[in-house]
């Protein structure tokens, strides 16, 4: 399956990143690595084991597109301080993995502060005609963001499903949430009004282990 947007092509993953073949770029948005340790520092005692399968998902990833580059698109952390609470483990793997390629890391709401565990820190990348960055905005051509975490529900034999989504016009795309303890947020919610043309619009699905184009006319709130 492919996402023609903005003038080139892209395969989105069904784990929720997005590969751009042509540039052999894989894009993510929204790991929110250490969003469990981020809990328990607060009191609420939940297992720290988001940021292994996290990684451990991007890590197939990488194995499976052969991507040079890398580019997170902001709330890579859940926390600016995240970046000091990895484990062991967990940082061995992230360092790992920025060995093995160009690494980008965009800011975001959750995460605006520059760290120092690789890569590149920016706070927007533009390339190619296509600016990426966290939030989304209207007033931009071509830009792919993250922050949301769409998602789509729609009905199916009797029963509702809501799973993550790819939804973009011809002026903007929103990518799914990545990390595995994020939320989701329907992208007929208030939230998403404005940012597109719903002429236009068209979503990717994500499901077990694959993906669905759906027809906004199947799109149920909720």
């Amino acid at each position: 399956m492919f996402i023609r947007f903005a003038g080139h092509m892209f395969e989105p993953l069904a784990s929720g990143a997005l590969y751009w073949r042509a540039e052999n770029m894989l894009l993510v948005a929204d790991l929110h690595l250490e969003k469990m340790s981020s809990f328990a520092r607060r009191g609420q005692m939940l297992p720290p084991y988001d940021t292994g399968l996290t990684l451990r998902r991007l890590e197939q990833d990488l194995l499976d597109t052969g991507a040079a580059t890398v580019i997170a698109l902001g709330d890579s952390f859940h926390r600016d301080e995240g970046t000091a609470s990895l484990q062991d483990m967990d940082r061995a793997r992230l360092d790992g993995l920025m060995e093995r390629c160009e690494w980008l890391w965009l800011s975001g709401n959750h995460d605006p502060t520059p760290h120092q565990l690789g890569g590149r820190c920016l706070p927007a990348f533009a390339h190619r005609g296509l600016t990426l960055t966290h939030e989304p905005q209207r007033s931009v051509d071509g830009l792919i963001a993250g922050h949301l975490h769409p998602a789509a529900r729609v009905l199916m034999n009797g029963r509702s499903v809501r799973r993550g989504c790819f939804v973009h016009d011809s002026r903007l795309m929103i990518m799914p949430a990545y990390g595995v303890s994020t939320g989701t947020l329907n992208i007929l919610s208030p939230a998403f009004i404005g940012l597109f043309a719903w002429s236009e619009i068209k979503v990717t699905m994500m499901g077990r282990g694959r993906l669905y184009p759906v027809s906004p006319k199947r799109l149920v709130g909720g």
